[in-house]
């Protein structure tokens, strides 16, 4: 974090500054930034109210990679950010913008984010950002895209939850690299409209039953406590809660990940949902009050034993849609063939509940190396899409992609010599080439991929549980 009278005073020109952070309330630009061209390439000038940019900012920032612009009050999407040659990553979260002009996106954008604003529709000329790979819309009032962003043929994730959606574009389904896809909380994920139910077997647990202990972790659509249930006097059972608070995130509405949480349903390489939550003291809470706008139900889960760790890191600003691991992460290729056609059998099964996981990242799992076993977890981008949808087998077919590129990571993890395995390795990187194929209609269906695996695994049709 800067300072704005260090600003004002000169004292970063020259200095070489590569990064600036502004919090402080701005009522205009401060045209000092300007003199810091040379080597500026992130500026974050989020929270600070600005709502307009100055004639000249591209010319006078040519380095400029990444600019944040959160929670600030520009209505109108600024087109001085098409001047900037060198601009990659763009975030305007939270703005109330409803308007973006024709020819207002930088020519080398790569990641977009415009969650939850009013934006109505989107100006054909993204149809000429080239390098466009992840775009963040939900939570806007968007009802159709152009049709020239199908030229977007980079477009490996994209955030629709959360707008006016009744269709989906056609063109969505034929788009080589698109991975990662989600539209809950739209007309045509409605419950109504694809039938969506909690999953049968979940207990409604009284939260007076609960004992909430240790924060195991907290995100944009809530947190995440151990804590007990207790069954009966004699009885308790140590599992993880989750309740569900805030607004909107990057990934859509934190109703409609609970909502996808309860229809998963049971699988061994799933983390469990074990009931649903009421009796919160939130519920009733007084309309208009605090508690009332962002408490949006609990689920009781599973608690996932210690020894069971996240297998990768989220993707950064460089890796845009692709996940890192550390430098010390190895696994045995028996290991990422037990663990893939535990993660494959899961997304099978999610789909044949007409539910996409939308967020089939190493990130999202869970993985026990002693046990080669592992969870996928986090709904957040999760939809419920139904049955009886032309679109179907097109949005299971995008999510193999995502499952194809978890098999190029799962493979790089593997160091062991490789004249012990180069047979298994080779049939794997042949089942990545399938379900990577550019032509989408081309991939296997999870059914295919699962029973494939199975094969090489040398098991067909059993249920493995770890001990």
């Amino acid at each position: 974090m800067h300072d704005l009278d260090v600003l004002k005073s000169g004292g970063y020109k020259g200095s070489g500054l590569v990064q600036l952070k502004l919090t402080c309330p701005l009522t205009e630009f401060p045209q000092e930034i300007l003199e810091l061209g040379d080597t500026l390439k992130q500026l974050d000038l989020s929270g600070t109210g600005l709502s307009s940019l100055p004639a000249g900012f591209g010319a006078a920032l040519p380095n400029l990679k990444i600019a944040f612009f959160s929670d600030c009050k520009f209505k109108v999407f600024p087109k001085e950010l098409a001047t900037c040659p060198n601009l990659e990553t763009v975030a305007f979260r939270t703005n109330g913008m409803e308007e973006i002009p024709e020819d207002a996106f930088p020519p080398r954008l790569r990641w977009l984010i415009l969650t939850g604003n009013r934006i109505r529709s989107l100006p054909t000329s993204i149809g000429r950002c080239n390098r466009l790979q992840k775009c963040l819309l939900a939570g806007n009032q968007l009802r159709d895209l152009p049709d020239e962003m199908a030229r977007c043929t980079k477009l490996g994730l994209l955030r629709l939850s959360s707008n006016c959606f009744e269709t989906l574009p056609s063109w969505l389904f034929t788009l080589p690299e698109l991975a990662f896809l989600s539209f809950a909380g739209n007309p045509c994920a409605s419950p109504a409209v694809n039938g969506s139910r909690t999953a049968p077997g979940l207990a409604s647990i009284p939260w007076a039953n609960l004992e909430v202990q240790q924060t195991l972790g907290e995100g944009a659509s809530g947190v995440i406590c151990q804590g007990l249930w207790k069954q009966s006097p004699q009885y308790a059972e140590e599992v993880a809660i989750k309740l569900f608070r805030g607004a909107m995130t990057s990934d859509g509405n934190p109703a409609d990940e609970m909502a996808a949480w309860l229809a998963a349903g049971a699988h061994e390489s799933l983390i469990t949902v074990l009931g649903r939550i009421h009796g919160h003291p939130d519920e009733d809470a007084v309309v208009g009050s605090e508690a009332s706008q962002t408490f949006q139900g609990g689920i009781v889960m599973q608690l996932i034993p210690p020894h069971y760790t996240v297998l990768g890191q989220p993707p950064s600003l460089v890796t845009c849609t692709r996940d890192r691991f550390r430098e010390d992460a190895s696994l045995s290729v028996s290991c990422v063939l037990s663990m893939l056609t535990g993660i494959a059998g899961a997304a099978a099964h999610l789909h044949a509940r007409g539910i996409s996981h939308g967020d089939l990242y190493a990130h999202n799992i869970l993985a026990s190396s002693e046990d080669a076993h592992a969870l996928l977890g986090d709904f957040g981008a999760a939809t419920i899409y139904g049955h009886g949808s032309a679109r179907n087998c097109g949005i299971e077919k995008l999510e193999v992609l995502a499952f194809a590129h978890l098999v190029e990571d799962m493979l790089g993890l593997v160091k062991e010599d490789q004249s012990a395995s180069a047979q298994l390795q080779r049939e794997l990187w042949n089942l990545h080439a399938r379900c990577a194929s550019p032509a989408v209609d081309a991939r296997p269906s999870f059914d295919e991929v699962v029973e494939e695996l199975e094969g090489l695994m040398g098991w067909r049709g059993m249920m493995r549980i770890p001990g």
